[in-house]
């Protein structure tokens, strides 16, 4: 698939929807754990899917990743990649500690799992809106490894449907922007056509 560069307008309209998203997300997620939590979008790449490993610190990097795939008007699937420590300290605001050792027992996994339910229904919640379409999520898959593996399973799954992702860095903060930021990877892959209807709304404008 081959993609023209995105223009600014389409770049902003796109950071926008991602913002209105993770606005929703944020609303949830503070419900969720009692506790107010803030959620910026500083960048979004649209990248080669075999990029991704390098955009997220590399094939070694050990993290948790979060796989759903998008059903309704429009297909594809959701990746969330959390940076181990990031994941520790998110669970630590889920349910109040860390996991003990590096594997994630049943209680981190649900709430992790649960956090990712809540982000990708919120995201595909503004998207859909956009784009007048019907986007449900599916249950969500948690995987706890090298980055090179996670996405290496998800990338052969996918490696016949389409090429390009749109990945939504997402940071997490309270109050206090500037302490305990908690950064994750927000990537959409879309089957053939759905990316192409993502940034034809983007490129005509959306409804704000």
């Amino acid at each position: 698939m081959t993609l023209p560069p995105l223009s600014e307008t389409q770049l902003d309209a796109l950071k926008e929807i991602s913002n209105i998203g993770m606005g929703h997300a944020a609303t949830a997620l503070s419900q969720m754990i009692g506790e107010t939590v803030y959620l910026r979008v500083p960048r979004i790449t649209i990248a080669d899917i075999t990029e991704m490993p390098d955009l997220v610190g590399g094939p070694e990097e050990v993290v948790v990743g979060i796989t759903l795939r998008i059903f309704g008007d429009a297909r594809g699937t959701i990746l969330l990649i959390f940076p181990r420590e990031s994941a520790q300290q998110m669970l630590v605001r889920l349910i109040g500690h860390k996991p003990r050792g590096l594997v994630f027992n049943e209680m981190s996994a649900s709430a992790l799992k649960e956090l990712g339910n809540i982000l990708a229904s919120a995201y595909l919640s503004a998207l859909g809106n956009l784009l007048h379409m019907t986007l449900i999520p599916s249950i969500p898959l948690l995987a706890y490894d090298m980055a090179g593996a996670v996405l290496d399973n998800v990338l052969i799954e996918l490696s016949q449907v389409g090429d390009l992702a749109l990945m939504v860095e997402t940071e997490f903060h309270d109050q206090s922007p500037s302490e305990d930021v908690i950064r994750g990877h927000f990537m959409i892959l879309p089957d053939p056509g759905t990316l192409d209807v993502i940034l034809e709304a983007a490129r005509g404008g959306h409804d704000g």
